[in-house]
């Protein structure tokens, strides 16, 4: 199966269906799995307390993606445009070099057991420490299946510390962390069962009051990250092949540069940072929606693993080696392949299909793949005339519907609004009246 469909953004919604229906497995996909009404108002009322309604975002399909060698569409639900047409794009201008390469780790989530009150806080922590066999122990059989599947507890250890800030008063606490590897489950509710079958023998072992007692959604022990090395020729080439080959890499070259002088800015400059990580996150996140995963825990996680320095700092590098653009990204990424909405929600379950998606390690690779190379297509822009005209011409669609355009009206007005260089609501009425009144 290849994932390169070429002009596959030419094509109406129902054609590119079909495109994608006949590169996977027979049945994977149907017009009912991503239509309206896929998800039905009774499935929705059991997902979520005092449903009134149901919210629809765009779900689209990147293509061109080759990661670890084989080729993947990859579901995004998002509102933002550019998105899909970068990873889309970057992901084509890849194929050029060695691809995209990913990695993770297993899928160890984090709980915490927290203990206050306690009359000497060293004591307290030397006998939890002293006690960590028994506390593992207790552990075992709380998920049967679980461990049945290869996953389980991987460990714990103990934490001290103290609050102390001018003009309150100070407080010690100890703080229990365990791990578990949750093998294709996000993870949470797993953990929390642990964290709360195990709180009160761990206060009473610290001779405190047992606290909070929950997982820990910053996953620095499930960890996903992505590679690529750009060769300047490919970095350089123009949708339309219109440069030589010695022009093309000199440009390429330059962009290289700038792409790694952006990244430099980001890495001093937790202003310009924030920016660039949500470039990251446009892929990370739209990938996290169309799989029904958590995205609020999964930026709470990426954006604390940011500032782990002490300072907040772009979650991906680039540098420049001998004649390519080097770019890595690490994050982490707690995420799941059963459980929550997946099992009930339609399109999701078709989203997962068309990813091909084997395992939670799977998606992982994916999401952080997806990141990196969003995050590459907005630094290119950047590097190369600024993002804001690509940016604008994605969105003129939009703006032309605002403007009240229907069918092919709407193309014609995006053309009209391309050769004036405007995008604004009122220039495209303007057009509009112009295309239904030539006169």
């Amino acid at each position: 199966m290849s994932s390169r469909i070429a002009g596959f953004y030419r094509l109406p919604p129902d054609k590119r269906r079909d495109e994608l229906a006949a590169r996977l497995e027979p049945g994977a996909l149907t017009a009912r799995d991503l239509g309206p009404g896929a998800l039905s108002m009774e499935v929705a009322d059991a997902m979520i307390e005092n449903v009134v309604g149901l919210f629809e975002l765009p779900n689209a399909v990147a293509v061109n993606v080759r990661i670890n060698g084989r080729d993947r569409f990859v579901p995004m639900v998002v509102e933002e445009p550019s998105v899909v047409a970068a990873v889309s794009n970057m992901s084509r201008l890849l194929r050029h070099g060695d691809g995209i390469e990913a990695w993770c780790d297993p899928s160890v989530m984090i709980g915490q057991i927290q203990v206050t009150r306690m009359a000497d806080a060293a004591a307290a922590a030397k006998a939890v420490r002293a006690a960590i066999p028994e506390l593992e122990a207790c552990c075992a059989g709380v998920h049967p299946q679980l461990e049945a599947a290869g996953g389980g507890l991987r460990g714990m250890e103990v934490r001290e510390l103290r609050y102390e800030e001018p003009g309150y008063p100070r407080e010690d606490m100890l703080v229990l962390h365990f791990y578990l590897d949750c093998q294709d489950a996000m993870g949470a509710n797993m953990v929390n069962t642990i964290a709360e079958k195990l709180a009160p023998q761990v206060a009473e072992l610290a001779g405190g009051q047992a606290g909070l007692r929950i997982l820990s959604n910053l996953a620095d022990r499930r960890l996903a990250g992505a590679r690529v090395r750009v060769p300047f020729l490919a970095l350089g080439k123009l949708a339309d092949g219109d440069l030589c080959s010695a022009d093309q890499e000199i440009r390429g070259e330059a962009c290289a540069h700038g792409i790694a002088s952006a990244w430099r800015f980001a890495w001093v400059d937790p202003y310009r940072a924030a920016t660039h990580n949500k470039g990251v996150m446009n892929g990370v996140d739209a990938v996290a929606l169309a799989t029904g995963n958590d995205w609020r825990a999964i930026e709470a996680g990426a954006h604390a693993y940011a500032a782990r320095s002490g300072q907040y700092r772009p979650l991906s590098t680039w540098r420049v080696h001998g004649d390519h653009l080097v770019g890595e990204l690490e994050l982490p990424l707690a995420v799941g392949t059963i459980g929550g909405p997946i099992k009930v929600h339609p399109t999701v379950q078709a989203n997962h299909r068309i990813a091909g998606v084997q395992g939670a390690r799977d998606l992982s690779m994916l999401m952080a793949a997806v990141g990196l190379v969003q995050n590459l297509g907005a630094l290119r822009a950047l590097a190369n005339e600024g993002i804001q005209e690509g940016h604008m011409r994605m969105h003129a669609r939009s703006v032309a519907i605002a403007a009240g355009a229907v069918g092919d009206e709407i193309a014609r007005t995006v053309a009209a609004m391309v050769t004036a260089g405007q995008y604004s609501v009122p220039v495209a009425v303007e057009l509009l009246g112009k295309l239904r009144n030539p006169g």
